[in-house]
Formats: C-alpha cells, sequence, structure tokens
C-alpha cells in the first residue's frame, strides 16, 4: 500500500513539473508576442487569401511573429512548436510567405502540440517507459483484464484542396516533436500495407487485427497519416475495428486528407459497414479545413521537363533515358517488391527503369508494388500515358496511384503522353461536374467522346491531386532537388565502398 502510495506521489510531483515547464514556455511564447494572439480583438475580416472572414488576430499575429522567429531562432530556442518554427522558416528564407489559411491551420496544430507536451506522461509517449509486451502476449493479457485506454488528447484531421501545404504543415508539426516519443509519419498508402502484411503474419490468430492494432500502439501512440483517402473495399472493411482498438489504445491521430470524413470511400461498396468509422475519426479527432485556394506545387517554374507530349516524341524520350543512364548498358531485370513476390522490369540500368504504360498500369498491380519498385529505382520512365476515360478507367486508378508512391517516394518520372496531365484527365468527372454539364441536343453530343466520359467520384476528386503532383514532378526545383539527392547518395556510397575497402585492405 505504501509503494502505491509513494508511485502516486512520484506521478504528482512529475505531472507539476511538467505544468511548470510548459507554462514557463507559454509565457516566453507571450512575451515573444506570437502565441496565438492572445488578447487582441476577435474581429472578423474579410481574407483575400481563404476567400472568407477570419478573426483579426490572425491579421495581427502575421505582423507580430516574423520579429519573434528571429528572436527564438537566433537565442537558439529549439521545439517551441510549429507555429513559432514555421515563422523561423520564413524568416529564414527556407518558406514562402504562407496565406493566412496555413497560419489558422498552424494554430490548430500548435494547440495540439501543447496539449500533448502537458499530457505527455498521460499519454504515455515517451518511448523508454512504454511497455514492452509484444502484440501477442498484449492480446493474451486482454483476454484476462479487457481494459480501454483512451488519450486525454483529440487528434486532428486536416482537409483541403491540393497543394495548399498539408503535407509540409504536417512534417513541419511531426519534426518538432521531442525525439523520445512514441511516434511515426507514414503515407496512407504505405501504412495499410503495413497492417495488411502484418495481418497475413498473425494468421491463425482468433483476432489478428486486435493483435496488430496492439503492435502498432506499442510502436507509436502518436500516429501521423498522410493523404488519408479510402478507395478500397478491402481496407474499407477492416478501419473501424482497427482503429477503434488503435484509439482504445490511446493512440493519436494526425491526418491529412483531400476528403472531408464524411465524404471518405463515397460510393464505395458496402459503405454502410464503413460508416461506423467516420463517426469514431469525428469523436476522437478534431476535424480542420484548410480553405487556401492556392496550389503551391503549380507556383514552381514547371517547363517541358521530362514530360513528353504528342506520339512523334518517342525518339526524344528514348535520348533522354540513354542519358540518364549514362554508360551503363540496359538489361531486363527481375526485382523483390513485397511479401516474396517479384515484378518484371523490361529494361533497367544506373538506377533507372523502363516500361510501357500497358506493363504497370493496365497489369493487376498495386501500391505495394509500385513501392518496391520505387524501393529499388529513383528514375521510372514511362511510355504511352493515353487519355484516360471511361473505357480505361481502372488503368487511371493503377496510374493514380502510381504518381502518389512516386510523389511520396520522391522518385523522378520521364513520360511520353497523349497529353498535358490536365488533358490526360480531362474525361475523368465527378457526379456533381457531370450534373453541371449543360445537356447537348445538336449532333455534336453523339461524339465519341461524349460516350467515354468518366463519372466517378473518388477517381474525379483524385485527379487534381494527380495533375498538382505531375505539375510539380515536372518543374525544374523538382528535377534539380533530385538530381542533387542522387548525386550525393553516389558520393557516399563511393565513401563507404573506399572505407570499406581500406578495412579489408
Amino acid at each position: 500500500m505504501r509503494a502505491a502510495v509513494r508511485s502516486i506521489r512520484q506521478i504528482k510531483a512529475a505531472f507539476r513539473h511538467e505544468c511548470s515547464r510548459y507554462f514557463s514556455n507559454i509565457d516566453r511564447r507571450r512575451k515573444l508576442s506570437v502565441y496565438s494572439g492572445i488578447g487582441l480583438a476577435q474581429i472578423p475580416v474579410y481574407s483575400k487569401d481563404c476567400g472568407s472572414y477570419v478573426v483579426s488576430s490572425l491579421l495581427a499575429y502575421r505582423g507580430l511573429s516574423v520579429d519573434a522567429a528571429k528572436v527564438s531562432r537566433n537565442e537558439g530556442l529549439n521545439r517551441e512548436g510549429p507555429l513559432i518554427e514555421y515563422e523561423c522558416r520564413i524568416a529564414a528564407g527556407e518558406l514562402a510567405d504562407g496565406d493566412l489559411c496555413q497560419v489558422g491551420t498552424l494554430r490548430e496544430l500548435q494547440r495540439l502540440y501543447d496539449e500533448l507536451v502537458v499530457s505527455a506522461n498521460a499519454c504515455r509517449l515517451d518511448r523508454y517507459a512504454a511497455s514492452e509486451k509484444s502484440g501477442r502476449s498484449r492480446w493474451l493479457w486482454s483476454r484476462f483484464m479487457p481494459q480501454t485506454s483512451y488519450s486525454p488528447v483529440r487528434g486532428l484531421y486536416l482537409y483541403g484542396g491540393v497543394g495548399t501545404g498539408k503535407t509540409m504543415l504536417m512534417d513541419l508539426f511531426f519534426d518538432q516533436l521531442p525525439c523520445n516519443w512514441r511516434k511515426k509519419r507514414i503515407h496512407f498508402h504505405d501504412f495499410m500495407l503495413s497492417v495488411h502484411s502484418r495481418l497475413q503474419k498473425h494468421k491463425g490468430v482468433p483476432d489478428p487485427l486486435e493483435v496488430v492494432a496492439g503492435e502498432i500502439s506499442d510502436e507509436a501512440i502518436l500516429l501521423c497519416l498522410d493523404e488519408f483517402m479510402v478507395t478500397d473495399v478491402a481496407d474499407a472493411l477492416i478501419l473501424n475495428r482497427l482503429f477503434r482498438y488503435l484509439f482504445s489504445n490511446g493512440v493519436v491521430l494526425v491526418a491529412t486528407s483531400n476528403r472531408a470524413p464524411d465524404n471518405l470511400y463515397e460510393g464505395g461498396l458496402q459503405r454502410d459497414l464503413f460508416l461506423p468509422f467516420i463517426s469514431t475519426l469525428k469523436e476522437r479527432c478534431t476535424v480542420h479545413e484548410i480553405g487556401s485556394s492556392v496550389d503551391y506545387r503549380k507556383k514552381t517554374s514547371a517547363k517541358q521537363g521530362f514530360y513528353f507530349v504528342g506520339t512523334d516524341s518517342s525518339d526524344l524520350f528514348k535520348e533522354k533515358f540513354q542519358e540518364l543512364i549514362g554508360n551503363s548498358i540496359p538489361i531486363q531485370q527481375e526485382v523483390e517488391v513485397v511479401m516474396g513476390r517479384t515484378l518484371k522490369v523490361p529494361l533497367g540500368a544506373n538506377g533507372c527503369a523502363y516500361f510501357l504504360f500497358e506493363e504497370l498500369c493496365d497489369r493487376p498491380l498495386g501500391a505495394a508494388d509500385y513501392f518496391g519498385l520505387c524501393k529499388n529505382f529513383h528514375t521510372l520512365a514511362l511510355e504511352g500515358v493515353p487519355i484516360f476515360g471511361l473505357h480505361n478507367r481502372t488503368a487511371a486508378y493503377r496510374f493514380v496511384t502510381l504518381v502518389d508512391v512516386m510523389y511520396e517516394n520522391k522518385a523522378r518520372l520521364l513520360c511520353t503522353a497523349e497529353g498535358s496531365p490536365y488533358q490526360i484527365f480531362e474525361r475523368i468527372v465527378t457526379i456533381s461536374d457531370a450534373q453541371q454539364m449543360a445537356p447537348r441536343t445538336s449532333s455534336r453530343s453523339r461524339k465519341n467522346d461524349d460516350f467515354d466520359l468518366c463519372v466517378d467520384n473518388e477517381l474525379g476528386f483524385a485527379k487534381d491531386r494527380t495533375i498538382s503532383r505531375l505539375t510539380e514532378m515536372n518543374s525544374k526545383e523538382f528535377l534539380e532537388n533530385h538530381a542533387t539527392m542522387i548525386s550525393e547518395k553516389q558520393t557516399l556510397e563511393v565513401k563507404q565502398s573506399s572505407r570499406v575497402k581500406a578495412v579489408h585492405g
């Protein structure tokens, strides 16, 4: 009994210490005049950036925080949260000055950051104090001692249009988190691949999904998922139970998406089984929309780059591929992608792989195959991207997934296409877009193009993201950064090889 009382006293003392440190940090930020516009009048003012009314504290904040950010960086203050770090990077010229909607989103991220700091012990964020039970033993223990441990902190679900900076803001938030926390930042595609792989490993357990949730929550209490979108019926059917277990294990979710929660998996098969997940998501996360109409990806200096339009560009495409592989001779290869599966590469050399469009997008391949491909090759040459429509809708879905995976892995795309990024998706529309189209009564309405119109909500929303990403991947900045990354990697490999030779020499 005395030991229990002593433990409680120690916990209280630690909590008082954390609170004291936290409020001390808040006082320091107040002195810097940047913390959330405290004490400023909350007067609605129309903002052109957001296309809506915002409170004047945000406008005042923009005028005060730059000097404070300079002071923060000059004094060597570290991990003050995403809001100050954002302004530090603007002041240092590392980021362009953001719009008010991004600042509004950063206020939400800063709020979450501060709540997590104050509740770090209650949330069990410290990885060194975390339980060392394995997933299976956790499951076995829960059979005898069923318990739930919801986090005292609600997560955050950010959604908005393409190119509004959702991923950048999430990364900025994640980078500010203490290194000793149990945290993970992962793309949603990659996360679901990991879930399915774990389920396969625990086949035979009465409830493998609970075991998988136990493993995930042991590794990361704070889970940051980028590009949350549900298009696969298999994913949709397990998400509700998976996250019910995760949340009951104390997991805090931070997610970005192009879709509002109520619009996830819209029109999908057996969506009624998915709807409870939406309710759970809104219960455990604060939902915040990024209202900016600016697509920052399209503000890059996009030129012809590596994206060639037209059937007459095949020779130029092949010359560019030969230039990229240098003196290497391209050969047919076979690479392992996931769980023992292999993928044949028609031609590969010097980190570059060549495919016809049909070989990658007209075959039953998915995100797992594309992730495996990007782990083996930093550049993908894809010949013959078509105009998408009703007749090749499945191929369009695969191409969208391929671009998502390449963008996440910072891979370079060399391709030929029948049209610009906008033109290849022009016949893909949402139900709302289709309803707004004026009915045609002339003979012109019988064109083949009209019959090939594809009305698909998921694909219609995803196309904007893909067009935006293709534009950025074709920009001068992206290609220069990629070339620098490859050069640095090759230099590092040469140095490591030299060290090995010196050791064994």
